[in-house]
């Protein structure tokens, strides 16, 4: 088992609000699953928790077959690496060349260093192109990320992924700068990708159609607590009207069907 949460409860940061409500939750290796919900749902922070960024403020993770806060610090530097977070907002370094902000990627397997020197002389080129190439940006090698658009910023942030060696590769909404046709590109890339290393691969997505084309595994996540866990094939379009009903007022949107009224649905 790749992942397992048991339970767990994630504060929001300078809040004693809670961002999740006793989420459970178990992931393969090797599987891919969607994650979707409406604004505000809590699939960033979900992520961010799988990565071991957020700490629970209750229930228990295990990741790769052990707890990583009932560990040292440099156990969990290490643990980290096996993961992959890719972010919405790609916190790339403006005058930074793009073939260094690729390279980055494999930061967690480099020495201080190799790493310094590497910002100098990029260390292995051939790689971050070849990464690139996959994404049709390849001509975007040497240029500077300042000069990208908000899409290639995203696909570069993403390139990163294919040349680190991460076993969990968890990414936030890498679609929203894209239009449909790279959409679809981005994400056979990282489906492919994640099928070649044999890795998990968790997508948050508001692209609901995608999802439910593209993944056999699909969570909703609404106001921090998981609606349904189930089978593409499973999730209704009731269950989809329920999940993104107006959360104003309680009610669903104008043109959605009626809300069932069903308890958490687990599909497996």
């Amino acid at each position: 088992m790749s992942f397992s949460l048991q339970r767990v409860s994630v504060r929001h940061h300078a809040s004693d609000s809670l961002a999740l409500h006793e989420i459970e939750l178990s992931l393969a290796p090797g599987e891919q699953l969607a994650l979707i919900g409406p604004s505000g749902a809590g699939k960033t922070t979900l992520l961010h928790t799988l990565a071991l960024a957020h700490r629970p403020a209750a229930g228990r993770i295990d990741a790769f077959g052990c707890d990583p806060w009932a560990i040292g610090e440099g156990a969990r530097h290490r643990l980290r690496a096996r993961l992959f977070l890719a972010p919405q907002t790609p916190p790339l370094p403006p005058r930074q060349r793009v073939v260094t902000a690729v390279l980055a990627g494999r930061l967690p397997r480099w020495s201080l260093p190799r790493a310094l020197a590497s910002l100098l002389r990029p260390a292995d080129p051939a790689a971050a192109r070849d990464a690139l190439a996959r994404f049709n940006l390849q001509d975007k090698l040497w240029s500077r990320v300042d000069r990208l658009s908000g899409g290639e910023r995203q696909r570069c942030s993403l390139a990163r992924l294919l040349v680190s060696d991460a076993q969990a590769l968890l990414v936030d909404e890498p679609l929203s700068a894209l239009d449909p046709a790279l959409a679809v590109q981005t994400l056979e890339v990282l489906q492919q990708e994640a099928a070649a290393r044999g890795a998990l691969l968790i997508c948050s997505l508001h692209q609901v159609p995608l999802a439910r084309e593209r993944f056999g595994r699909i969570v909703g996540l609404r106001d921090g607590r998981i609606v349904f866990d189930a089978r593409a094939a499973d999730v209704s379009d009731d269950m989809i009207a329920a999940l993104y009903r107006d959360a104003r007022n309680d009610s669903p949107a104008p043109d959605a069907p009626p809300l069932p009224a069903a308890p958490v649905s687990r599909c497996f």
